[in-house]
């Protein structure tokens, strides 16, 4: 089942960042101390990147056990390994090559060079496996509880690689999926569903800069997943959009308390 959106809105992208680093590292922490370990999903792009590498100069990072950390992504690029496009690569430029994470526990997307070569469903296939045997059999859901899984909006309402109309945003059943003919470049990539995006506790949404303005609108606009797969993009217990005023012109202010501007 669903849950209503919370909207956190920043004055600006810099902000927007800083507080969604000091937000995560809080409930990474908080999920450590009440599960042992946490469970996070990243997202590549202009603010998922952004929140990285907030978090990396954030002084209370160290409050983290590295070593206790899950890291997923919700998409990729399907490109060769190392390539400064894919969103692994980022991330770890951003912050993961600078705190000791367990490498058994950076669950990275197959590169378009790996064990599958260059067949993107077959690679698809192979996370949703990777996914299946870290998920807790108590929960009989066929990927991890997540504690966060983050997602950046694209201004034509995509998250992960999940894009409008496309057949990947129609996917009931599959947690993990290849898509070809992607609207933006490049053409192929790896995306987790919305059933896989729906299993995780909190699932947050960034957007920031004036070109995200129309899909925030849209998305939180009652307006259906197919058209708009931001606005199915939800968490378990909490789904929060975190925008800068930019990405937040065009909401009406009823949406979101005035303390948080």
């Amino acid at each position: 089942m669903s849950t209503a959106p919370q909207l956190v809105v920043h004055r600006d992208k810099e902000l927007m960042a800083q507080a969604a680093a000091a937000r995560l590292i809080t409930r990474i922490v908080d999920a450590q101390a009440s599960r042992g370990s946490a469970s996070v999903v990243l997202t590549g792009g202009r603010n998922g990147n952004g929140l990285l590498a907030a978090l990396a100069a954030a002084p209370a990072r160290d409050a983290i056990d590295w070593s206790r950390l899950d890291l997923w992504w919700g998409d990729e690029r399907f490109l060769p390994e190392g390539d400064p496009e894919r969103n692994v690569t980022q991330a770890r430029e951003a912050l993961l090559d600078a705190v000791p994470l367990d490498p058994e526990r950076v669950h990275a997307m197959p590169a378009s060079d790996g064990p599958h070569g260059s067949d993107v469903d077959t690679a698809a296939a192979a996370y949703a496996e990777e996914l299946a045997a870290a998920a807790d059999p108590s929960h009989h859901a066929p990927v991890p509880s997540f504690d966060v899984l983050m997602l950046g909006v694209g201004p034509d309402t995509h998250v992960a690689s999940l894009f409008p109309e496309f057949p990947a945003v129609r996917e009931t059943e599959r947690t993990v999926v290849g898509v070809h003919g992607a609207p933006k470049p490049p053409p192929t990539r790896i995306t987790l569903t919305l059933p896989a995006i729906r299993a995780a506790r909190e699932v947050w949404l960034l957007a920031a800069g004036e070109d995200k303005a129309e899909a925030a609108e849209i998305a939180l606009s009652g307006a259906g997943e197919i058209q708009s797969p931001a606005a199915g993009a939800y968490g378990r217990t909490r789904t929060l959009w975190l925008l800068d005023s930019a990405a937040a012109s065009r909401l009406p202010r009823a949406l979101y308390p005035p303390a948080s501007a």
